[in-house]
């Protein structure tokens, strides 16, 4: 179960899309305004914000923006809107937004962009934890006195971190978004696969994925989902 914020100024939009994210075993927080939103922010641990563009007191593309600046943007943010432009999108986008909602929101898209947003919150989640995780050096520089005959030992951690962290450290950021996230994604996936002993049923139940849609997200990643050979490599 996850924990939804749902921002929009129109009791209907917030009645609506509560009982629907709540008859998906959601807990749903609703907020009139950025005032509220803002509340719930520091109040709650949001695994995921619907927040709507057009409100009266703080448009939902400035509260975006404030989250972004301050370091509050720790969760995905969907927007949604019913008279916004192409450019209030792709600006919504750039500051942080996972996607755009257009209203009158299908029920199909409502759950397939929150899902996504699921997803994607899990993955950066699993990132920061790899990331402190990962042993914290005391900052002085390797000793290059050794006796002699003693041979210098590289200790390399097997463990489904360590080898996450090692394939990290290789992503390499000045490539296009698209490549750079595809490579993320498959460190994650192969790092869960190996939590899992291969268990697809229980991979599904982790990153929140339908099995039909893991299964077509692997295969496009290139993710080898044979769990003999994921066996046979841990």
């Amino acid at each position: 179960m996850a924990t939804i914020l749902v921002v929009d100024d129109e009791i209907g939009i917030r009645e609506l899309l509560s009982e629907i994210l709540g008859d998906e075993g959601h807990a749903v927080l609703l907020a009139e305004n950025a005032g509220q939103a803002r509340a719930l922010r520091e109040q709650e641990q949001l695994d995921l914000v619907l927040l709507d563009i057009w409100m009266p007191d703080t448009d939902g593309v400035t509260l975006l923006k404030e989250w972004s600046v301050k370091g509050l943007l720790t969760m995905p943010v969907i927007m949604m809107s019913g008279h916004a432009t192409i450019d209030t999108a792709v600006e919504a986008t750039r500051i942080g937004a996972l996607d755009f909602l257009e209203k009158p929101i299908s029920l199909q898209k409502l759950l397939g962009a929150v899902e996504k947003g699921l997803a994607r919150g899990k993955m950066v989640q699993s990132a920061r934890a790899l990331m402190q995780a990962q042993p914290k050096s005391n900052g002085n520089p390797p000793s290059s006195e050794q006796n002699p005959g003693e041979t210098s030992v590289i200790e390399v951690d097997e463990s489904p971190s360590g080898r996450a962290l090692l394939e990290l450290s290789k992503l390499k950021l000045d490539e296009p978004l698209r490549d750079a996230r595809d490579a993320f994604e498959r460190i994650y996936f192969e790092y869960h696969l190996r939590l899992e002993n291969g268990s697809m049923t229980r991979l599904a139940e982790r990153t929140g994925i339908e099995r039909t849609h893991l299964y077509r997200k692997l295969k496009q990643l290139g993710v080898d989902v044979g769990r003999s050979s994921r066996r046979s490599s841990s």
